[in-house]
């Protein structure tokens, strides 16, 4: 009985100091979100400050000798919920018919980078004297988590594979925030005032149906995940506000609803929270092993970029909707800029989600070639 007692105090106090840790990020990351919104980079502030204030915290309790910390991915799924909710009550019906027109550009788009991937990663194993499969799993532009997993499961270089994705996840969130910001100028006038006055003005009403709606989405994630949806967190999300959304439509109620703006600046912080803990749980990392590992990652980007240039000639849409609809990453990320600063979030949104399904469908093509790869890896040349 003494054994169980203490085990469960043990356990207890471990879950307070993880959720205690979560706390601290998240007041850092306002902090550090409200003067990124200062300068006027609003589109991924609240990103980008959870990916600064997740990096500092685990930095520093490492600092202090406490090495049994890990990323909080209850955290992520979380801010995927959240943000995805967001999109899903954005998204415009009426847009989403001409969506079908355009399916084979959304199809032939991961495809591209699938294929182009594969190539990056044979150069980079090439250079970097590793196994095929540890280079093709560190440039598919895929989950960070499921890639480096695999990577363990086949004894494969795990930690190479988990820098170079977390290294091009890292790149495209700070990166295309940049150039958004620059292609659509924003004001900074009082932006910090605004904000305030967003998350603050909210109805007694909006909360109780946000929080109606999060009860619901926890059950359908809850789906999801037992029925092995990819993302079920992000996605699920994304579909209970289109399906709240279109019985707002044909209902005779009419109601204007959004999730209140605290709801969605939580989504953000705590999609960046995460990517700063890995950071922070790999502080001595050489120079030189962060410069290679921006090889492939730059690469990949180069190569976004020119699908962009295709895709904008074969399609009427602007510029940066084709740059954060060809982004190698950061899917919920890159849909939020687009709903933040007006954009195609439609086509985006589409284009994130038959990109998601189309990699991790098709991750077990790539695990059926593991035996031939490894037999090419052990005959003499």
């Amino acid at each position: 009985m003494f054994n169980v007692d203490r085990l469960k105090t043990t356990a207890a106090l471990q879950l307070g100091e993880v959720y205690g840790i979560l706390a601290i990020e998240v007041i850092l990351a306002v902090l550090i979100g409200l003067g990124l919104t200062a300068t006027g980079l609003d589109g991924a502030a609240w990103i980008l400050g959870g990916i600064a204030a997740g990096a500092i915290a685990f930095s520093s309790y490492r600092i202090f000798g406490v090495d049994s910390l890990q990323p909080n991915r209850n955290a992520r799924k979380a801010g995927q919920l959240l943000v995805g909710l967001t999109i899903g009550l954005s998204l415009q019906h009426n847009n989403l018919n001409i969506l079908p027109s355009q399916f084979l550009i959304f199809l032939g788009l991961p495809l591209f980078l699938m294929l182009s991937g594969a190539a990056i990663g044979w150069v980079y194993s090439r250079l970097e004297k590793i196994d095929l499969l540890s280079g093709l799993l560190a440039t598919t532009p895929g989950n960070i988590g499921v890639m480096a997993s695999i990577a363990a499961d086949y004894s494969k270089n795990t930690a190479l594979v988990s820098l170079v994705q977390l290294t091009r996840f890292t790149t495209v969130i700070f990166v295309i925030p940049i150039i958004a910001n620059a292609a659509v100028p924003r004001s900074t006038h009082n932006a910090v005032a605004a904000v305030i006055q967003k998350v603050v003005a909210v109805s007694w009403f909006d909360l109780c149906i946000a929080c109606l709606l999060l009860a619901i989405t926890l059950v359908v994630v809850y789906l999801g995940n037992k029925l092995k949806i990819p993302m079920a967190a992000f996605l699920c999300a994304i579909a209970v506000g289109l399906l709240f959304d279109a019985f707002l439509l044909v209902s005779p109620i009419s109601i204007d609803f959004q999730l209140p703006a605290l709801f969605n600046l939580i989504g953000q912080i705590l999609l960046g929270v995460t990517i700063g803990e890995y950071w922070g749980l790999n502080p001595k990392l050489s120079f030189a092993t962060i410069i290679r590992s921006l090889l492939p990652v730059v690469l990949m980007v180069i190569t976004a970029f020119l699908a962009a240039l295709l895709i904008q000639c074969l399609t009427g849409w602007n510029w940066l909707t084709c740059v954060l609809v060809t982004a190698p990453g950061g899917s919920p990320e890159m849909i939020w800029i687009a709903l933040t600063l007006h954009q195609d979030t439609d086509v985006v949104t589409a284009a994130h989600v038959i990109r998601l399904l189309t990699i991790n469908l098709s991750l077990p093509l790539l695990l059926a070639l593991v035996p031939a790869i490894a037999t090419e890896a052990r005959q003499p040349e």
